[in-house]
């Protein structure tokens, strides 16, 4: 394999890191999905029905935003170029300001809750769960975005014809 253009962080920690995004782009996707057909399936009753905040402006939806970045780190760790390694920063930025966009909505999405029918409940109150689970998952994506975004910053600082690290050359051999 190329050695990765990011001089700290080796080619398959890169890869990782990229899988990692794209893993989560697609649970939030699929989790967006889950919450549709969760929420078509409320009776309109006396209190209404339940549509959050996150829902109504498709913050899990914004997974495509994660999927994009994970394949062009996969990208930038297999055939490294400045050019690759710009557009994945910005990719990865991208993706800091989406999580912390979207954590907030979860945030006052979770601190409030109105009233719904009680047939309704059951899916409010699930739904409210989904939330939580995506809240974790968002802190994960952020700590992703945020060590490859750091390492690419550093070496978008550096020349791109410095020596290999150790680790680089190891794998280069096998």
């Amino acid at each position: 394999m190329a050695p990765c253009v990011c001089s700290k962080i080796s080619t398959a920690d890169t890869l990782v890191l990229g899988t990692i995004q794209i893993l989560l782009g697609i649970f939030h996707v699929l989790m967006w999905y889950f919450l549709l057909i969760l929420y078509m399936g409320q009776i309109r009753g006396v209190f209404g029905t339940y549509e959050p905040l996150t829902y109504r402006v498709g913050c899990t939806l914004w997974g495509i935003f994660f999927i994009i970045s994970g394949a062009v780190l996969i990208k930038v760790a297999k055939h490294p170029t400045p050019s690759l390694v710009t557009v994945s920063l910005i990719l990865n930025i991208t993706c800091i300001i989406t999580v912390i966009v979207a954590v907030i909505l979860t945030i006052i999405e979770l601190s409030s809750f109105h009233s719904v029918s009680y047939r309704n409940y059951g899916q409010a109150k699930l739904g409210r769960e989904v939330s939580r689970i995506l809240l974790f998952s968002y802190f994960l994506e952020l700590a992703v975005a945020f060590t490859y975004s750091i390492f690419g910053c550093i070496d978008l600082g550096q020349e791109s014809s410095s020596l290999a690290t150790v680790a680089e050359e190891a794998e280069s051999a096998f």
